[in-house]
């Protein structure tokens, strides 16, 4: 719903701020703003809003919350406005323009004229000196020439075509009327309640659909990853199985003729039935079996791993989507749904945080690039697993034990030869082969490393690699241990 310009005269009548003194003015986002206005002991928080479908200005009852960083806006209104006095304050005849005309103590031959132009579809705040000359809007706009520099003066413009208009159409105006509003209190309360409740992309209907829209989708992929690791768990769980079938296998061997698909065995009362395979002869099948049971060993530790991070992140999300959905304040709501973006692949991504997900091992930032060590064979792993992508790039000292590091890939970007030299330098240094004081490097990128069968953790093998030899460098290492982050 969009003010007349009737009712927009009735708010300012209530509001009465000739003579008001601005305080303070705070920007929730970037097209909402809150000026306060102390007057007689009173003040009065006058929310003004250029949002589509929300487009507004009325005095607000309810919390403001400040926007996480300064926004240019509100921090030239502080320069220029807030100290002064309001002089002046009136609707432009039934434009729904507002105009707000300050005066600063020791400054009374400046005035700053404020211009809230309330149109749904072209609202803006626009300052301007005594000569119509604009200072700063709240949305720069080019093509209408509003932006610092430009010229604004919609008093003299707006008779010239509103006249303009009503000759083309040859219609009289259309007549507007004050609205009753449900509520109690001035009008400038029920307006706030109206909002609040039902005003469009600003209203609690509307945020909380967004938020429901936004988790729910999240809560649905991690529900579905989290039924997906239990299913691998239940095939891992029977790893016990998979032994006893080669110990059942090796001790009866003699009963196995050649051809044979299964293998029965009595065992504590029961038949158990093992199959085998045609060609493979019975030591090959229990070595295959015992293969199976050291790979479901080693894998549903880090499944269960994953089971439980997880349900804690669907606790999480939840948690968090509750607490959205409780909040009755609809500008905190809003700024909460900006600093709470689920992840869009099924995790919380620390929703109402900003803390990056903790990355093992060492990282270092040369310019921006990013370059990480893992320092053993655990931090090698849960870098692979979890923290780097097919393109980044992986190297590591060629004869020697020691660190994986890895270069992370920037789109359409080519490593440069000095951060291939940084990332060298610290895979030798961080290897065995470092008191030779030089190594040869293996390099490649993640994508063409394949996993060892059966090997320890971490252990990969490279394909398409590349080969590079390295001296360590005394001053590059300390510049580099000062860009650790």
């Amino acid at each position: 719903m969009s003010l007349n310009w009737k009712e927009i005269n009735l708010i300012l009548e209530e509001l009465d701020l000739k003579g008001a003194q601005i305080q303070s003015a705070v920007q929730s986002a970037y097209d909402v703003i809150i000026l306060r206005f102390h007057k007689k002991g009173e003040t009065k928080q006058i929310l003004v809003s250029l949002s589509s479908g929300a487009c507004r200005l009325h005095e607000t009852f309810r919390a403001v919350p400040k926007n996480d960083k300064p926004l240019r806006f509100a921090q030239f209104l502080s320069s220029k406005i807030v100290n002064g006095w309001v002089t002046e304050i009136n609707q432009l005849d039934d434009n729904r323009i507002v105009r707000i005309v300050i005066k600063r103590a020791g400054e009374e031959s400046i005035a700053y004229t404020l211009y809230i132009r309330l149109w749904s579809n072209a609202a803006n705040f626009i300052v301007t000196d005594e000569n119509g000359v604009i200072l700063d809007a709240m949305r720069r706009n080019p093509k209408r020439g509003e932006i610092t520099g430009g010229q604004y003066k919609p008093e003299e413009d707006l008779p010239r075509s509103t006249q303009r208009e009503e000759e083309k159409n040859k219609k009289p105006k259309k007549e507007f009327f004050i609205r009753e509003i449900q509520g109690e209190g001035s009008f400038n309360k029920k307006i706030d309640e109206f909002y609040a409740e039902q005003g469009g992309a600003l209203s609690l209907e509307a945020l909380r659909e967004q938020a429901r829209k936004s988790y729910e989708g999240s809560l649905g992929r991690l529900a579905s990853s989290i039924e997906k690791l239990k299913e691998k768990e239940a095939s891992f769980a029977d790893g016990e199985k998979l032994k006893n079938y080669g110990d059942l296998i090796l001790s009866n061997m003699s009963n196995i003729k050649s051809g044979d698909k299964w293998l029965e065995v009595e065992e504590d009362g029961n038949i158990v039935r093992i199959g085998l395979e045609e060609r493979v002869t019975p030591s090959l099948m229990a070595q295959k079996y015992y293969e199976q049971y050291r790979k479901a060993k080693s894998g549903i530790a880090d499944i269960q791993r994953e089971i439980e991070q997880g349900e804690k992140e669907y606790k999480e999300v939840s948690e968090k989507l509750e607490k959205l959905l409780a909040e009755t304040n609809p500008l905190i709501l809003a700024k909460m749904l900006r600093s709470a973006k689920p992840n869009q692949k099924g995790a919380s991504s620390n929703l109402l945080s900003k803390k990056e997900k903790t990355r093992p091992g060492l990282s270092f930032k040369r310019g921006d690039w990013l370059i990480i060590v893992g320092r053993d064979a655990n931090e090698n792993d849960e870098l692979l697993r979890r923290h780097v992508k097919g393109n980044d790039l992986w190297l590591h000292a060629r004869d020697y034990h020691g660190s994986y590091v890895f270069i992370k890939q920037r789109a359409g970007k080519s490593v440069p030869l000095e951060i291939l030299l940084d990332a060298g330098n610290l895979a030798i240094f961080y290897s065995k082969g470092r008191n030779n004081g030089a190594g040869d490097l293996f390099y490649t990128q993640a994508k063409y490393l394949r996993r060892a069968k059966d090997g320890p953790k971490g252990l990969v093998i490279p394909t398409q690699e590349k080969n590079l030899h390295v001296k360590l460098e005394d001053e590059r290492l300390r510049s580099l241990e000062n860009c650790r982050v």
